[in-house]
């Protein structure tokens, strides 16, 4: 749970991903234990270098919830074979669909890497939300299928 907490942290640092870090390490503990929920680590000479979050839904399809690289592990090419693994091992779970989401707060690399394996915008929203600095950002959030 620790090294799962530890990366969320370490991978969405840059991205303002903030949602887990007011959860419990019970509500994390319980979340990470439903058979529906898979996290994968990738490790570059043994240390924690990304991974990749999947969870299977009612409908048959798996979510990628969350993906991502440390900061030393991006402009390597890493992404590309985690999120290739992260595909298939959704197939594996008997996916009927494999999805995601993203913004225009993640990485410039995500978006070009989510369509060289095969994703395809499914849906686009505007929002707007605060920015812990207090800074507004206009953020689209869509979903993609592959």
């Amino acid at each position: 749970m620790e090294l799962s907490r530890d990366l969320y942290r370490a991978v969405g640092r840059d991205y303002h991903w903030r949602d887990r870090n007011a959860w419990s390490d019970t509500r994390l503990a319980e979340y990470l234990a439903k058979p529906e929920v898979a996290v994968y680590v990738m490790r570059l000479n043994d240390e924690p270098a990304g991974f990749a979050e999947l969870m299977r839904h009612a409908d048959g399809s798996v979510e990628i919830v969350y993906f991502g690289l440390v900061r030393g592990a991006q402009g390597r090419g890493l992404g590309k074979w985690l999120l290739t693994r992260a595909v298939e091992e959704a197939w594996t779970m008997g996916a009927t669909r494999v999805w995601l989401n993203t913004c225009t707060l993640d990485s410039p690399a995500a978006l070009p890497n989510y369509r060289a394996r095969g994703f395809v915008p499914y849906r686009t929203e505007t929002y707007t939300v605060e920015l812990p600095d207090g800074a507004d950002a206009l953020s689209g959030r869509g979903d993609a299928s592959g």
